[in-house]
């Protein structure tokens, strides 16, 4: 090659690579186009005609003026001296809490499918009556709101018996004079002890166990003592320490520590260990302050955290709307309120503005402990009665929920005469799961690819109860199925590790035993399957015996469909460890174009430990987690399968579930499914620093079977087909391969904001 021919092709490159240059400054100096300028491709946010009425409002919680309203008419009219539940001795009257009262599911039906008279809107309250003769808890009806001119006191009619005050939940005044009670009265009696120990006169924290003993009108709790961690959670550092506080009397000065355990030995008090200490019968080993080399339970990052995690978000918008308590999202739509004991609810929940079920809600969670210490062996938690919803706490972007979801607040009333609100407690948003719905790619006969990416719609909260984590997930999929789904997270409960305690759990630190425990969670699961007379059809399969046709003398073995219409509630109530059908199906009277009655299946994953045995004398409080599944038919007296005063008095429930299923019949009825999900849980070193959610999720798939002709995410906007013979790269064919466009802008980014922290309740 000669000179000239070289001096050319340098040249040449020398001006590509100036032109070069020129392209990516003049584009760095441009900020990325919004996704707000990006043109939006139709209507894309829901199938279902937008709601502009506010009839879901018949559902909606009460609002901070409606709760307002209802204490100030109860302080104005019932004639009687209240005083703030943070300040209430147990000889007090005070308000415990208020919640939205629904009308009956009659009067909702006849309002919204009917034109009906919109139902009054009420409230519920609950009064501890703690100042007359015959302390108790009374239950009122509380209207019209937000204007309220009656009340009506409607415990008999509900429960058919007056309420025993002793069954009242354990308020924070009670707890706060309670851990006086221990920390200044009875640690003073063990001076010399505590030193040895490693107390300092305010480095333990304590945990309470229930139930509270084990008769009706008990009220003595457990205090199991831990050493307290500044930046993380204590409940994995005890310290071997625990003390027993009779607490039943209404009068403070009559409490008593009844028993004192530490590290295998049981004494009569806290004096009484002090005497043994003393005379050198008590051996001690002196717990360490937990600092960062030394704190088990520590979440901070052991690397500097770095950006980078993926960011989901919809270059068009959001495709789901929320107005005010009402939720529509392709062809589903529904209401959604949080009740302070159990948590979510949803309510009237369609799907092409035909209604699937009435009612959709969490009713109780409990955990049932092991362990060679007293506090961890007698522990049965219903944690309904502290507040699954009470304790739903502000959601942190981008962690609990996806950055761009959107978030609402929650007001509730609780121990208090005025209302609180919790900020983005609750969020909603559109995932796509990164799996196909359903798809396929044929390269036999036909060349073609169908698909439809799996985008659901997502509503959540996350209880804190303690030291325990829930993430509740209601999730609706584009075609037509409902899942529930509830994650565990957070720190396991811990004894102090001593002798046979790894036959309660394993070792997992050097004085912690991170003890066994047991699960369930239980779920009410209104049904209104193509009308309100649904009855309940089991299918599964046998193997029969079958001479071929052709060649009679082989014989094989055929599967062939077994099919059941179950009669009574007792043939639908299906204990834990029983065979159950595999196909179990709320089914109408109607049929789909092929013949097939209308139906929606009920399919659970879970794996639930063992329940308690029927000998046991707290079983009856939580009977429901007896059962996986139990079809009952409805009624408005049995609205709930559990009740905030069954935790301080098991052995007389106040709503006992047993009873609600007594053999009727439940062919063509309104009924109700009772589903309880649940994990056996054997804490492992892995579960510390805290409990990951991979594998500790369960719940239950609301699946439809025949209901439609076929299946309905057909309908879909999101559908991807395509032939051989197309220009699978084009817009008009693939709308996939839009995204080059479409996706190439950023989203509009909230600054992150977080009140988590204000006005803490603490037990």
């Amino acid at each position: 090659m000669n000179l000239k021919a070289v001096l050319i092709l340098l040249a040449v490159a020398l001006v590509t690579i100036l032109a070069l240059v020129s392209v990516l400054l003049s584009g760095a100096g441009k900020s990325t186009e919004s996704c707000s300028s990006q043109p939006q491709h139709g209507n894309l946010k829901s199938n279902v005609a937008e709601q502009k009425s506010d009839k879901g409002s018949v559902f909606s919680d009460l609002t901070p003026e409606e709760l307002s309203a209802t204490v100030d008419y109860l302080k104005k009219n019932l004639g009687k001296t209240f005083v703030l539940a943070t300040d209430a001795k147990p000889t007090d009257n005070c308000i415990y809490y208020v919640d939205v009262k629904y009308p009956t599911k009659q009067q909702a039906l006849d309002y919204l499918d009917r034109d009906g008279e919109k139902p009054k809107r009420e409230a519920l309250a609950v009064v501890f009556f703690g100042d007359q003769e015959e302390p108790n808890i009374t239950e009122y009806v509380v209207g019209p709101l937000p204007n309220p001119s009656y009340s009506r006191d409607i415990t008999l009619e509900k429960y058919k018996e007056k309420l025993p005050y002793y069954r009242r939940p354990v308020i924070d005044k009670e707890y706060a004079d309670a851990y006086e009670f221990v920390y200044e009265k009875e640690f003073s009696t063990a001076p010399h002890f505590l030193k040895a120990l490693g107390y300092d006169g305010s480095n333990f924290a304590a945990l309470t166990t229930v139930p509270r003993g084990f008769k009706s009108g008990d009220r003595s709790t457990w205090f199991v003592l831990f050493v307290k961690v500044k930046e993380s959670c204590f409940a994995v550092h005890p310290v071997g320490l625990e003390v027993l506080l009779d607490h039943k009397s209404l009068d403070v000065s009559k409490w008593k520590i009844t028993k004192a355990f530490y590290n295998g030995a049981y004494f009569m008090n806290m004096a009484d260990l002090e005497k043994q200490f003393n005379a050198g019968k008590v051996e001690v080993i002196e717990i360490q302050n937990v600092g960062p080399e030394n704190d088990i339970g520590s979440m901070q990052p052991k690397v500097t955290p770095q950006p980078g995690a993926p960011l989901q978000f919809n270059p068009v918008g959001n495709r789901y709307t929320v107005h005010k308590n009402q939720v529509t999202f392709q062809s589903w739509s529904f209401t959604y309120g949080m009740n302070p004991n159990s948590g979510l609810r949803l309510f009237d929940i369609r799907f092409n503005n035909e209604r699937i079920a009435y009612e959709i809600s969490t009713q109780e969670a409990i955990a049932l402990y092991g362990s060679n210490a007293p506090g961890g062996m007698i522990t049965r938690y219903l944690d309904g009665s502290f507040g699954i919803g009470r304790f739903s706490f502000e959601l942190v972007r981008g962690v609990d929920c996806p950055y761009l979801a959107t978030y609402v607040d929650t007001h509730f009333l609780m121990e208090s005469e005025t209302p609180d609100t919790t900020k983005n407690s609750i969020c909603i948003f559109e995932q796509n799961l990164g799996v196909p719905l359903r798809r396929h790619y044929s390269n036999m006969h036909s060349m073609y690819y169908g698909g439809l990416a799996s985008t659901v719609l997502i509503v959540r909260a996350v209880s804190t109860l303690i030291n325990y984590d829930y993430v509740w997930d209601f999730i609706f999929y584009q075609n037509g199925v409902i899942e529930a789904k509830i994650h565990a997270t957070g720190y396991i409960s811990s004894s102090f590790y001593y002798a046979d305690g790894k036959e309660y759990g394993s070792r997992v630190g050097e004085h912690t035993l991170g003890t066994l425990h047991t699960h369930f969670i239980n779920y009410k699961v209104d049904l209104d399957v193509g009308g309100l007379d649904n009855s309940i059809m089991t299918q599964d399969m046998k193997f029969n015996p079958l001479n071929i046709p052709w060649q009679p003398e082989v014989k094989i073995q055929r599967p062939k469909v077994v099919r059941s219409v179950l009669e009574t509630e007792n043939q639908a109530a299906f204990e834990l460890h029983t065979m159950t059908p595999r196909y179990i199906h709320f089914s109408s009277n109607t049929t789909n174009k092929w013949g097939h009655p209308r139906s929606y299946r009920v399919q659970i994953a879970s794996f639930a430990g063992d329940f308690l045995p029927e000998e046991s004398p707290v079983q009856k409080a939580m009977g429901w987690a007896r059962y996986k599944l139990a079809v009952t038919k409805r009624k408005d007296d049995e609205f709930v399968s559990s009740s905030i005063y069954n935790q301080n008095d098991p052995w007389t429930p106040t709503v006992a579930f047993s009873k609600f299923i007594n053999n009727e019949n439940i062919q063509n009825q309104d009924l109700v499914a009772w589903i309880t999900v649940g994990f056996l849980h054997i804490p492992h070193s892995e579960d510390l620093p805290n409990t990951a959610t991979p594998g500790n999720a369960v719940g239950f798939f609301l699946r439809p079977y025949n209901y439609f002709d076929v299946d309905p995410s057909v309908h879909s906007p999101d559908g991807v087909y395509f032939q051989s013979d197309q220009d699978y790269g084009s817009c008009e064919v693939n709308p996939v391969a839009c995204l080059s466009k479409t996706a190439s802008c950023s989203p509009k980014i909230p600054s992150f904001t977080y009140e988590g922290f204000k006005s803490l309740v603490n037990l």
